[in-house]
């Protein structure tokens, strides 16, 4: 069994990418609601902050148990794995936000997940439907985020018609307040359980659950925590590509992205599917933006973003199991 000083040790690393977890998605929920003007950068990270914590109020775990057991098999878990995955994962979300790049940390974590078990017990030790599911979701959670904003669009245009437009702007940017706290919700109950499953399963190979899978209360706590202290602490790099580089956003546009992001979030939460919140509230944004006409949308600044995407998961695994592999030697 690990020592507790080294069980702690990764604990704490798993904490810190949770932490830079909200630093570097702290875009996907106050872009588009500083971008608009609606709050200011500083109260708008405390807004998400405040909502990204309470989520596991509203949330299962669902999530974080298929994180714990539906990616790779828990049984071939170790320290060396575990130490694989997160550091995978931090290395590709630091480079990303480096470069202000809109990647998934979930798909980092994942990739980090995959390519520590495969350096320890090879192919067999992936869940490959798990992971299918994954990858599925990489295409659909944007393409899903975009149709929800813009059927959304195309109805608050519809109940704008009649509206001038500053009566129109002043109603959207008193509803992106609840826009914004939906989709932060959403964040959290998503993001979140995904760093409780990476902990919850390290207690588990290490005999610290008394032989049952489940999630104590207080990682619930401490991953909450974390993910809203990293958003407090902004990401501004990012926000400006999520919030102006791919299409400019008015207060209605901001809410229906929002809106659509969200309404994404919580139906792949509930159903503990492991999704991107950057994935959905980019498509959502570009949804938006192509509502108003499709040259709205800055489709080079777009596709940079989803090559980003594609490559996530094999670069977080590689430098996974390079991490694994170097952990095992030194353990």
């Amino acid at each position: 069994m690990l020592s507790m000083h080294l069980l702690v040790g990764l604990i704490v690393i798993a904490l810190a990418f949770d932490f830079l977890n909200g630093l570097h998605d702290a875009a996907n929920s106050i872009a588009t609601v500083v971008s608009t003007r609606v709050l200011s950068p500083v109260v708008a990270v405390f807004w998400a902050a405040f909502f990204n914590f309470i989520a596991f109020l509203v949330f299962g775990l669902h999530v974080a148990n298929t994180m714990g057991k539906g990616i790779i098999d828990a049984n071939i878990v170790d320290p060396a794995v575990i130490f694989g995955a997160l550091i995978g994962a931090i290395f590709w979300n630091v480079v990303t936000w480096i470069y202000g790049i809109p990647s998934s940390s979930s798909h980092a974590l994942i990739g980090g997940l995959v390519g520590a078990g495969i350096a320890k017990a090879g192919f067999g030790a992936v869940i490959w439907s798990g992971l299918g599911t994954v990858a599925l979701f990489i295409v659909l959670s944007p393409l899903i985020g975009l149709g929800l904003a813009g059927i959304l669009m195309i109805a608050a245009a519809w109940a704008s018609v009649r509206a001038t437009p500053f009566a129109a702007d002043r109603r959207f940017r008193v509803m992106q307040f609840i826009s914004s706290a939906l989709f932060s919700l959403g964040h959290g109950g998503n993001d979140a359980q995904k760093t409780m499953g990476i902990i919850t399963v390290l207690l588990y190979s290490q005999g610290h659950l008394g032989g049952e899978f489940h999630v104590p209360f207080w990682v619930v706590i401490s991953c909450q925590a974390a993910m809203g202290l990293g958003t407090l602490s902004g990401g501004w790099r990012i926000v400006k590509t999520v919030g102006s580089k791919i299409t400019d956003l008015k207060p209605i546009q901001g809410f229906c992205a929002e809106t659509g992001g969200a309404l994404a979030l919580f139906g792949a939460t509930w159903l503990g599917i492991p999704v991107s919140t950057t994935h959905t509230i980019i498509g959502a944004v570009v949804g938006v933006g192509a509502m108003r006409r499709t040259s709205a949308v800055r489709w080079g600044t777009a596709g940079n973003i989803v090559i980003a995407w594609v490559i996530t998961l094999p670069a977080a695994a590689i430098v996974g199991a390079i991490f694994y592999e170097l952990a095992a030697l030194l353990g």
